[in-house]
C-alpha cells in the first residue's frame, strides 16, 4: 500500500504526466500547423496502433496488453524535455540518454515497488520493442493523413514514416491508410443513420 510521502510522489507524478495534455507536437510547426495535437494525444492513439500491431503480429494479450502499456508510457519524459522535433533534435546531443535520465528522476521518489514496475514497462525488447516504434511512427503517419485531408501538405511525413516500418502489419496498415481518406469512417456512418 502506497502511504505518506510515496503517496505525495506518487500524486505528483500523475500531475507531471498531464503535463503532456499541454505539450504540443513540435513537429507540425516547421509544417506551419499552428495547434498541433498534443503528446498525450499522440500517446493515447500509439497506445491503441500499439495494441492492434501486436494482435495483428501474433502476441497474446499479456503480451499486446505489455506493448500497449509501453506506448502509454513511451513519451513521459516530454513533460519535461518537450517535444522536440528532428531539427531541434539535432543539436541536443546524447537525446536518448537525457530521456532515460529524466524517466529515472521522474519516478525517483515514488514508492520503490511502483518504481521498479515502471521501469519494467520501459524494458521492451526485440519484436516487442518493434512493435512499439511502428506504432510511433504509424500513429504520426494517421496524424499525417488527418492533417494532409484537411489541405497541409504533409505526405512527406507519411512517406517517411513508412520507410521505417519493419512489422510486416505496420507496412500493410500504412499502404492502405494511404489510400484511403481520414473521415471515411464517418461519411459512412453518415450514410447509414
Amino acid at each position: 500500500m502506497i502511504m505518506g510521502s510515496d503517496m505525495e510522489s506518487t500524486i505528483k507524478y500523475i500531475f507531471e504526466a498531464g503535463m503532456l495534455k499541454r505539450v504540443a507536437r513540435s513537429g507540425w510547426w516547421t509544417e506551419s500547423i499552428n495547434h498541433p495535437e498534443s503528446v498525450a494525444d499522440h500517446t493515447f492513439r500509439t497506445a491503441i496502433i500499439a495494441f492492434i500491431l501486436a494482435k495483428m503480429e501474433g502476441f497474446d494479450d499479456e503480451r499486446a496488453n505489455k506493448i500497449c502499456t509501453a506506448a502509454v508510457f513511451h513519451d513521459i519524459h516530454e513533460a519535461r524535455l518537450s517535444d522536440l522535433h528532428k531539427i531541434a533534435s539535432f543539436y541536443v546531443k546524447d537525446k536518448e540518454k537525457i530521456e532515460k535520465e529524466i524517466e529515472k528522476d521522474q519516478i525517483r521518489k515514488i514508492e520503490p515497488k511502483l518504481a521498479q514496475a515502471i521501469v519494467r514497462v520501459f524494458g521492451l525488447k526485440g519484436k516487442e520493442l518493434d512493435v512499439l516504434k511502428d506504432a510511433d511512427y504509424l500513429e504520426c503517419a494517421f496524424q499525417a493523413k488527418e492533417y494532409s485531408d484537411i489541405g497541409y501538405d504533409t505526405s512527406k511525413w507519411i512517406d517517411n514514416a513508412q520507410k521505417k516500418l519493419t512489422t510486416k502489419s505496420a507496412k500493410e496498415l500504412i499502404k492502405k491508410l494511404k489510400s484511403m481518406k481520414s473521415g471515411q469512417w464517418r461519411d459512412e456512418l453518415r450514410k447509414s443513420v
